[in-house]
């Protein structure tokens, strides 16, 4: 049986996933500076034209690629290696990892701290979901933040 601190606590993460309009628009207001997981250096591939659409909107974006090892500069911006690796604050992470690849990346990104995590449209992971909603980050699933961004007038 769930105890009264229990149910709270539960309604407290959950209230840190983030899937309606105003909630969405809050996020991408209070956001200015953007770590991409995942980020891609092919110009045709949303791991790259999303963060580059991002940046053209006024966004602060530090890249976080997964692969490229040899890569220095991405989007004209000094590449990290880790999440926690980047230095100051991060608001957003946008991660752009298939969803059973996510879990390996959590404690990367709690150890950051940020506001938000963005899982890109088709990414949906709700264990690492409710792990990083626990740790007082907001978390968006499965949407485009470039569709997003733009629906905002971005």
């Amino acid at each position: 049986m769930q105890t009264l601190s229990e149910s709270e606590n539960e309604s407290e993460w959950s209230a840190r996933i983030i899937n309606d309009a105003a909630g969405i628009r809050r996020i991408l207001e209070e956001t200015h500076r953007i770590a991409v997981l995942g980020i891609k250096i092919d110009a045709s591939q949303p791991a790259y034209y999303v963060p580059e659409y991002a940046k053209e909107a006024g966004y602060e974006i530090v890249p976080v690629p997964v692969y490229y090892p040899d890569a220095t500069v991405i989007l004209g911006e000094k590449v990290f290696r880790t999440v926690a690796g980047v230095p100051g604050e991060v608001d957003m992470v946008n991660v752009f990892r298939r969803p059973a690849d996510i879990d390996a990346h959590v404690d990367d990104i709690i150890a950051k701290k940020p506001r938000s995590v963005w899982f890109q449209a088709g990414i949906r992971n709700d264990g690492a979901a409710e792990r990083l909603a626990r740790a007082g980050i907001e978390v968006v699933q499965d949407r485009c933040l470039l569709v997003e961004l733009r629906r905002i007038g971005k």
